[in-house]
């Protein structure tokens, strides 16, 4: 079972798998005589017989390494660049023309793929010799983005596939990005680029982006999960959660370049399976500092992401970096300021105490009131996790009182750190809140309180959105903030981890912190939504209600690299015993870690069928990603995939006798299914496995909700 017979069987499937016609006698030719006598184990060609690849089979049972050589004499023989080595499990790699070594590559390439990236070889041009539009990056005294191009476009040439660009929140990545793609087409080193996302918001904001910036550069968003790939496009650009339910059905090759937006927390777990797939040249780009990996406060996730990050595109340091502090010494950034509210509760590291009375226990369901009154009866107050408020419980007059200091400072000032008076600018706010309830509560306390500001009493001075797909999300949030952009009013806007992160406003002259976190990631992101440029403004100003910049050690001077821990928070005198904690480490939604979803319109919607079989499907990718099957195995798991995403409202369990109705049974049911995995016991085993994984508390059985079986075939 392991000789080379069996191999080339495996490797048939392989190439099946892609779309190559075996039976064409065109596309694929076997032993293909060469001048020197030799014969090339596969030669593949295109649709009119011209020479793109050769394909050396080796035994399942050897190193592929050994018949580089072989497949290197095959390629000159036959003319070709490409070469391919194979043993039926995995598939190596080599552009004999830019590459020293051969490398692993998840498929082999398709006739398309190949046919575009051989046409393009023929007129590269090194990217070095590419003027970098001025038009859209370098202007204004912004160099450090055409330096940063060089710098990406040098490592390219000396053969890194794998590059790491840090640049502050504000500073243009997207610009960057676009300048970078326009000199790598027109060098031809790029044929097809993908953008990657983590919310469609932040889609719509590249498509916009890239059709401005490269209107001669077909460009497209993929809306939602089942839509395929337009072949004729030379960008796409897709979510996170499209792509982990859509990227095997494309060949390693479709795409040459892969640009992952706000990285940091994209290239692990459930993600970088489908990531890994494409063989393109990748860049990650990220706003946090990669230096904040050291700091003694960071949070340990926080950590691991950034540790992740560099492990991911193989490096110690980032390719390129341009800080925060050098953005705003620059002048591309303006500064900040913070207000320490005297409501603030800023026992950051330590906890701050709760009295009962300050609950609003009629907001309360019972499981949280019998928590809490079982914990009052030997404690009041009770010293809680800064985390927990708003979602565990509410202090109604802390919400008063803090939209009450809110308008005192704005019109009256306060007091800097350095004994000089400071006066915050009137203008567009952003709120960050924590939960729904929140955030509906001061919105209409903000406009309560400035009522005598707005034109007439049915002008919403303040407004609030929210992100998630279940019943707490705002679905006419997109034109909430269209109208906070590009209006008077409102004038506020409280969010709910929907503009923590990608959100482009340049009037936002105030933040309020009314959210607490401990994830330096996220903090940092929320800060970066006023440090942009904007007529007028030469500062922004940060009203801290939660102590989250104390926990965060952030005193107005962002330091090296930009990082914001730079001394341990200051602990209150007291030693408190945490009674009630809430361990929250919140990248997007503390609670469902959902995500919004838009239509082409850029209409927010709620399709939960649609979102169940996203979930599903990375539920599927995060299990598949901690395993590992070979080539048979993995062909048939993506296929039970594909069928828990198209059921995924009636399935809660996935089980074998499935196998033996459409469309899997066309596959050979479930006598091949136990055969690929070696045994009936196998098979359960791994359907048990992936059960847990994908349905979890589900998978035990069937529930009432369950779509009726059909009787069970005897196996």
């Amino acid at each position: 079972m392991t000789n080379e017979a069996f191999a080339r069987v495996k490797i048939d499937q392989l190439l099946k798998d892609t779309d190559w016609r075996l039976t064409d006698g065109r596309s694929v030719r076997f032993e293909y005589a060469l001048d020197d006598g030799g014969k090339a184990d596969y030669a593949l060609f295109d649709r009119q017989g011209r020479a793109l690849a050769v394909l050396e089979a080796k035994r399942t049972s050897v190193n592929l390494s050994i018949g580089e050589a072989q497949g290197r004499r095959y390629a000159d023989q036959l003319g070709v660049p490409f070469i391919f080595l194979s043993n039926g499990e995995e598939v190596w790699f080599c552009d004999k023309e830019q590459d020293a070594h051969f490398r692993k590559v998840e498929t082999v390439f398709s006739q398309d793929d190949l046919v575009r990236r051989g046409a393009a070889r023929g007129i590269r041009r090194s990217p070095l010799d590419i003027r970098i539009d001025p038009r859209i990056a370098g202007g204004g005294g912004r160099l450090y983005q055409t330096a940063c191009i060089e710098t990406l476009c040098r490592e390219m040439v000396n053969g890194r596939r794998k590059m790491l660009v840090e640049m502050a929140t504000g500073t243009g990545k997207t610009r960057t990005v676009a300048a970078l793609l326009k000199r790598l087409f027109e060098a031809n080193w790029v044929t097809r680029a993908l953008f990657v996302v983590d919310r469609n918001t932040l889609a719509i904001q590249a498509e916009d982006a890239f059709a401005e910036h490269l209107p001669h550069l077909p460009c497209y968003r993929v809306p939602r999960t089942g839509r395929r790939f337009q072949d004729e496009k030379r960008i796409t650009i897709v979510t996170l959660q499209t792509l982990v339910n859509e990227y095997d059905k494309y060949s390693a090759g479709y795409f040459d370049m892969v640009v992952i937006d706000e990285c940091h927390r994209s290239i692990y777990g459930k993600w970088r399976r489908a990531l890994d797939h494409f063989d393109g040249v990748k860049i990650g780009l990220t706003a946090t500092p990669c230096v904040m990996q050291d700091a003694p406060e960071v949070d340990e996730e926080d950590r691991r992401a950034i540790r992740d990050t560099l492990r991911f595109f193989e490096l110690t340091r980032p390719t390129y970096s341009y800080s925060l502090l050098e953005a705003i010494a620059d002048g591309h950034l303006v500064p900040y300021e913070i207000y320490r509210a005297m409501t603030a509760r800023t026992a950051a590291t330590e906890g701050f105490p709760v009295a009962r009375g300050e609950i609003d226990w009629d907001a309360l369901d019972e499981p949280t009131r019998a928590e809490l009154e079982a914990l009052f009866a030997d404690n009041d107050p009770l010293i809680v996790d800064p985390n927990v408020l708003e979602r565990k419980f509410t202090i109604p007059e802390r919400n008063r009182a803090m939209v009450r200091e809110f308008r005192e400072v704005l019109e009256n000032g306060y007091t800097g750190p350095n004994g000089i008076r400071r006066a915050p600018d009137w203008g567009k706010t952003l709120v960050f809140a924590v939960t729904k309830r929140h955030a509906e509560t001061l919105a209409r306390l903000f406009d309560q309180e400035f009522a005598d500001k707005k034109p007439s009493p049915t002008m919403r001075y303040a407004d609030f959105v929210v992100s998630g797909l279940g019943p707490d999300d705002t679905v006419d949030g997109a034109a909430k903030i269209k109208r906070f952009k590009r209006e008077e009013f409102p004038q506020i806007l409280v969010s709910v981890n929907m503009l923590d992160t990608g959100f482009d406003c340049p009037e936002i002259r105030n933040l309020v912190m009314a959210r607490f976190t401990h994830s330096s990631i996220l903090y940092q992101q929320m800060r970066g939504r006023g440090t942009r440029l904007s007529p007028g403004k030469n500062r922004f100003t940060m009203f801290d209600f939660t102590g989250v910049t104390l926990r965060h050690g952030d005193d107005e001077t962002p330091g090296e690299g930009g990082a914001v821990v730079l001394r341990e928070p200051p602990r209150l005198p007291y030693q408190p015993r945490r009674l009630l904690t809430l361990d929250v480490h919140d990248e997007i939604d503390p609670n469902t870690r959902e995500w919004i979803t838009i239509d082409e319109t850029g209409r927010a919607f709620m399709d939960s069928d649609a979102a169940l079989a996203e979930e599903r499907g990375a539920a599927f990718e995060t299990w598949l990603n901690g395993e590992s099957f070979n080539s048979d195995q993995l062909r048939l798991l993506h296929l039970i995939k594909e069928q828990i995403k198209a059921n995924a409202a009636e399935l809660s369990v996935f089980e074998s006798w499935r196998f033996d109705m459409p469309p899997l049974s066309m596959n050979g049911g479930f006598e091949r299914a136990r055969a690929v995995f070696g045994g009936e016991a196998e098979l359960e085993r791994v359907l048990a496995d992936m059960n847990l994984a994908v349905f979890d508390s589900s998978s035990s059985g069937a529930t009432e909700g369950d779509a009726p079986r059909p009787e069970k075939p005897l196996h």
